[in-house]
């Protein structure tokens, strides 16, 4: 068996051409990805299939979605293990102001965050602005 169809249905989803194709491309991304750019990569797909890949991964837990305060929704690859819990896989975000582009800086893991009696956190996204080391070495 191929090894991105394990990837899919260790998750309990059915591994599709589109989606094995999907998965390829953000396996090769070291930037989490707008919808709009999976689109312009697969010019010649159903934007709506797309969406429906993308947030099937989320659902399943092989990518998360981040606000990275541009006001569109980016999606990057879990890491192996992950099950993208508040309590115990939450990471760092970076957004460079100069190229744009958002990573995820994994080793750096969010603390626990105690709210009082009564709230219940439903998600959690710490990003940094900044210049990226890409940018700052130019």
């Amino acid at each position: 068996m191929d090894v991105l169809e394990k990837i899919l249905e260790n998750n309990n989803i059915k591994p599709t051409a589109m989606r094995l194709l999907v998965l390829q491309f953000l396996l090769n991304r070291k930037v989490a990805t707008s919808l709009t750019d999976v689109e312009n990569y697969f010019a010649k797909s159903d934007r709506t299939t797309l969406f429906r890949t993308l947030k099937t991964f989320v659902e399943k837990g092989i990518s998360h979605k981040i606000d990275d305060g541009t006001g569109i929704t980016k999606y990057a690859l879990c890491e192996d293990n992950c099950h993208c819990e508040i309590d115990t896989d939450l990471h760092l975000h970076f957004h460079c102001t100069k190229c744009n582009e958002t990573v995820c800086i994994t080793e750096y893991k969010i603390p626990p965050i105690h709210l009082p009696k009564d709230y219940t956190a439903e998600n959690v996204n710490l990003v940094v602005k900044g210049i990226c080391d890409k940018c700052n070495s130019k």
